[in-house]
């Protein structure tokens, strides 16, 4: 998924620990650590509110989109083919 969640970054910056924000923020250290390891499909605002206050950060300090360009936005299959991306056309038709 190239939505890239950098709370680790943020934590380690402010040398803050799972428990010390989990209690800060009032959400469970099971779930801040799921979305710390970027295992969560979705947000609420208001929980990207809190992290926001007590990190003194953007929501764009803890969320980024990483573009994965090996990845087909559509079908989710390699942009690369077997032959590592050299496909051949058969020009003499």
């Amino acid at each position: 998924m190239p939505i890239v969640v950098r709370l680790d970054e943020l934590m380690a910056r402010r040398k803050m620990r799972l428990n010390e924000l989990s209690s800060e923020v009032g959400i469970t250290e099971a779930n801040l650590s799921i979305l710390k390891t970027g295992k969560a499909r979705a947000i609420r605002f208001s929980t990207l509110d809190a992290l926001c206050k007590v990190l003194e950060c953007q929501p764009g300090d803890i969320l980024a989109y990483e573009l994965d360009m090996t990845e087909n936005r559509l079908t989710g299959e390699s942009g690369l083919s077997a032959n590592g991306g050299e496909d051949e056309f058969d020009l003499e038709k």
